[in-house]
């Protein structure tokens, strides 16, 4: 007889949550298709500036009312036993009283049938939540998702403008009030509009005086509101402002702890820090007083009704007008009535938080400060042949920076911009790079003006090696082949030996696979500027920009780095800006600017032999 061998099956974790709940749970709730159409849906939401927070909130659900209807069915569903108690506990109390030979079996129908609806509570609680969780977590995730693409969108001075710090609070503490608010809204509106209908319900169906006793208990409500709301959203709105403030100082505090402790600045940065936390905990108090103040007045104003609505029920149960258990259903369901306005008038808080948030928000997403490239012109090749034309640019009315340049370069030709700090040279780059455009004058792109080209598709012929290296938390390969997922390691180890980068990565344990930290803080800033110069090299560009990128280098290092510059300058367009006039010996051409116009343009040998302001920096710098 042949052994039979026994497969164990892998034991599934028993769990009380009923199959059809667990298979919902374990399903995968978001697509990234779900995600774009979202991002998509809110982006418009904020198509129309005017348009109140309630109306931008509601706008955001659409494509999930359907889900909010499933919810809101289970919901009623599931609280059904909390609204039919009074009743239940009416017929109980006066089955009782009455007494007879139908007493007892009255009471086990009534209590029978209230403990079926509590017991049906787990599956239907389920579905309520998974059916809300879906419409609020896809809105969250879809609200952050059209900011973080807004925020690509948005031009180079509105990042500019707009502290780091401000963002972030925007981008997680924002969206999640939004989300909260839209949770509260929901379950808590559903809650109080089904309770306060099926008490006013229950109420008229037997006792018409009692019922507009009720009816008195809603002005009340309304009276408290408008009391206090405008001064709730002043309070929610100055704590909002406080608090972005706070997040960027306190990412400003981050990154000036070297330059703090070099300096024995420590204290100061702490006394800095205390005084803004002092100010959020101001705020933070004055709103809350208020939201108490505003909790208390609700309590002893409903409290005070409730007493009343106990005397005057008692009133007419003493005249023979009610039974006893009449009395109690009342009591109960005023008492439901009260809590419900209570938990509507509580909602002020979170309403005022959420609106506020939601305009924070927009601050964001409604921006008009755009780069818009829809109708322009597509390039798929470029040669790399600049103009300016009589170029103006400004920051504001006050701040000019170029005061008609003109400068032409031909494609393929290596041009350094040397002058004095502020001249300009940057807002030329810049101008190239399309991050800026002209106040007045034209900037040309192979005899086409920048701002009628779609900037995407030019940029992908363009490298950029900034002034100060910007790397991200990953590995050193991530950071050069950054956007370029198609590399093969002889092209990454062709550009890492181009940038002098291939005996420190050949040192490391982890070579190419050694994570840099946060900013490249486990580098040096010349290790951190040749893997910026190895991830210009790798895209092979038509034109490739230089602010100094060898300015965080040795001298020995710089040479090497120059000689990679000039290798990958050839037949290519390049813009170097420079303070080390003998870095640029070899461009083709030099072009002196100063106070925004075009000084002196030439060769090194020509600007040398003019004994211009050319030859008199490099006489300053030896």
């Amino acid at each position: 007889m042949s052994a039979k061998k026994t497969v164990k099956k892998s034991a599934r974790p028993h769990s009380f949550v009923p199959f059809q709940i667990r298979e919902l749970r374990e399903k995968q709730p978001f697509t990234d298709a779900d995600v774009a159409q979202q991002e998509e849906t809110l982006l418009k939401t904020y198509s129309n500036p005017n348009a109140r927070p309630m109306a931008v909130l509601f706008r955001f659900y659409r494509g999930h009312y359907h889900h909010l209807l499933l919810s809101a069915l289970f919901f009623l569903i599931k609280t059904s036993p909390a609204w039919l108690l009074p009743v239940v506990t009416e017929r109980v109390i006066d089955a009782i009283t009455a007494g007879g030979p139908t007493a007892w079996q009255q009471v086990l129908f009534w209590l029978a049938l209230e403990l079926v609806l509590v017991l049906i509570n787990i599956p239907t609680h389920c579905l309520h939540v998974h059916f809300l969780s879906l419409s609020t977590r896809s809105i969250e995730a879809g609200l952050r998702g059209a900011m973080v693409r807004k925020l690509q969108q948005l031009s180079i001075g509105f990042h500019k403008e707009m502290e780091s710090g401000r963002i972030q609070s925007k981008v997680m503490r924002d969206v999640e009030a939004i989300e909260g608010l839209s949770s509260s809204l929901f379950s808590s509106i559903l809650n109080i509009i089904v309770n306060i209908t099926v008490a006013l319900i229950a109420v008229l169906s037997t006792n018409v005086t009692v019922f507009f006793f009720f009816l008195a208990a809603a002005p009340l409500g309304a009276v408290l509101m408008f009391l206090f709301r405008k001064d709730m959203g002043a309070r929610n709105h100055e704590f909002r402002a406080e608090v972005e403030r706070t997040s960027a100082t306190v990412v400003e505090m981050e990154e000036l702890v070297p330059v703090a402790r070099a300096h024995a600045l420590e204290q100061k940065e702490v006394r800095r820090m205390t005084r803004q936390l002092k100010l959020v905990a101001e705020k933070g108090y004055r709103l809350d007083v208020l939201q108490q103040l505003f909790v208390s007045a609700n309590y002893v104003v409903f409290q005070g009704f409730q007493i009343l609505c106990l005397a005057f029920t008692a009133f007419l149960a003493i005249k023979g007008t009610l039974t006893v258990g009449y009395v109690v259903m009342y009591q109960s369901y005023f008492a439901t009535l009260i809590a419900q306005i209570s938990a509507l008038l509580s909602l002020l808080p979170i309403f005022t938080k959420g609106s506020e948030s939601i305009r924070s928000v927009g601050e964001i997403l409604a921006s008009p400060d755009v780069e818009d490239n829809r109708g322009k012109k597509r390039v798929k090749d470029v040669e790399g042949a600049f103009e300016f034309k009589n170029v103006f640019f400004e920051y504001d009315a006050k701040t000019r920076v170029l005061n008609g340049l003109d400068l032409s370069v031909k494609a393929g030709e290596t041009i350094a911009l040397v002058g004095p700090s502020g001249s300009g040279k940057t807002t030329v780059l810049n101008l190239v790079i399309g991050f800026n455009r002209p106040t007045a004058g034209q900037v040309l792109l192979d005899g086409q003006d920048l701002t009628a080209i779609d900037l995407r598709s030019y940029r992908r012929h363009l490298a950029v090696v900034p002034q100060n290296s910007i790397l991200f938390s990953g590995t050193i390969k991530d950071n050069i082949t950054y956007g370029m997922p198609g590399v093969t390691k002889a092209q990454l180890w062709e550009a890492i030996e181009a940038a002098n980068l291939g005996d420190l990565i050949r040192s490391l344990p982890n070579g190419v696979n050694t994570v840099v930290g946060e900013h490249g803080s486990k580098l040096s800033g010349g290790q951190r500027q040749r893997i910026a110069i190895a991830r210009a090299i790798i895209r092979n560009p038509r034109i490739i920009l230089f602010d100094e990128a060898t300015s965080a280098l040795d001298t020995v290092s710089e040479k090497e780095i120059q000689h990679a510059i000039t290798a990958l300058s050839k037949d290519r367009t390049t813009f170097i800006v420079a303070h080390r006039l003998s870095t640029i010996m070899d461009a083709d051409k030099i072009a002196v600017v100063k106070d925004g116009r075009l000084a002196e343009f030439g060769t090194y040998d020509e600007l040398m032999a003019k004994q211009g302001e050319f030859y008199h920096m490099k006489e300053l710098q030896g």
